[in-house]
């Protein structure tokens, strides 16, 4: 089947993207490369080089009729939409009603929505969290990310649009930006290999959910070929690993000699978050394969190959 696969030029949909042609789908890829890279990009896809939030995606549909829409192209720097709150919600919501509307008009089957699972649920009443967890956003990032998912409820009760929510933890692996604000496990190992100072905000004892891009890749693809009752799925391992365990694996990883400075814990971060992705399992069949150990240590060495580092 044809797919539009927004942001296909980043780090996790990037992945998808060749998960999805490897499999036999067509896909086209929508991204204006404010974050992606146009290296991430798979030749075998068609690529339109435009914003979300532009008209002209209409044009897109118009022309290209996908049967599912995959939307993983967001505002998605925590800190950035403390400071932007208009902007994150620009991109975030009006960019995706933008790609609802054009999907309701055109025929779409199925849409695809990445949301957050550790930036929505707030800080925590129970852990792991599963899907019928309070949500209670302390950033502007994880209230705009989730009003969407209201949408997607009002899209499939008023006009028959199927969907799946994909509610993701700590992504890491390949691709990921070593210089980029999100991705802890990138950051620290682009650092780490070019000798620089290891930063940690706050005392590093905050605990997320970490799980490898592949294995979120995935789910994507399941989404689409396993047969499931629309609605809400969290993604992750179901138990938390700190900043501090991250940082000292890499250290061990990579060899670096240094130890971890520590600054100003970060507004808007949620202590600890985990993830029930019980549902996930149930429906689609999924559950994480990739051991963290193993997937840090592709990471490596992905980083080490990749000349990403200056």
């Amino acid at each position: 089947m044809k797919i539009l696969v927004t942001g296909g030029a980043g780090f996790i949909a990037s992945h998808v993207v060749d998960l999805y042609l490897a499999n036999g789908h067509e896909v086209v890829i929508l991204d204006d490369l404010s974050t992606g890279r146009a290296s991430n990009l798979n030749p075998a896809a068609r690529f339109i080089h435009m914003d979300i939030r532009d008209p002209r995606v209409a044009e897109v549909f118009e022309r290209e009729r996908p049967a599912v829409v995959n939307h993983h192209a967001a505002q998605m720097d925590v800190r950035r939409s403390i400071i932007e709150p208009l902007f994150d919600a620009e991109v975030n919501i009006v960019g995706s009603l933008n790609l609802l509307e054009n999907a309701r008009k055109h025929g779409v089957q199925h849409f695809i929505y990445i949301s957050s699972g550790g930036a929505a649920y707030g800080e925590p009443k129970y852990l792991p969290c599963d899907e019928e967890h309070p949500v209670d956003p302390i950033c502007q990032y994880g209230a705009s990310k989730h009003t969407v998912e209201h949408y997607l409820h009002m899209y499939r009760v008023n006009y028959g649009l199927e969907y799946t929510v994909l509610r993701y933890p700590n992504v890491y692996g390949p691709r990921q930006d070593p210089k980029g604000e999100a991705g802890v496990v990138a950051i620290f190992t682009g650092q780490m290999l070019s000798g620089k100072p290891v930063t940690i905000n706050g005392d590093g004892e905050q605990e997320r959910d970490f799980v490898f891009v592949g294995d979120c890749a995935r789910a994507n693809l399941m989404a689409v070929t396993q047969p499931h009752p629309s609605g809400i799925y969290n993604l992750g391992c179901a138990r938390g690993t700190s900043i501090n365990q991250i940082f000292q694996a890499l250290k061990e990883i990579t060899g670096y000699p240094y130890e971890a400075l520590h600054g100003p814990a970060k507004l808007g971060e949620t202590r600890k978050i985990y993830l029930d992705a019980s549902r996930a399992r149930q429906a689609l069949g999924w559950t994480p394969a990739v051991d963290l150990r193993d997937g840090m240590q592709q990471t490596v060495d992905y980083f080490q190959k990749a000349e990403l580092l200056s």
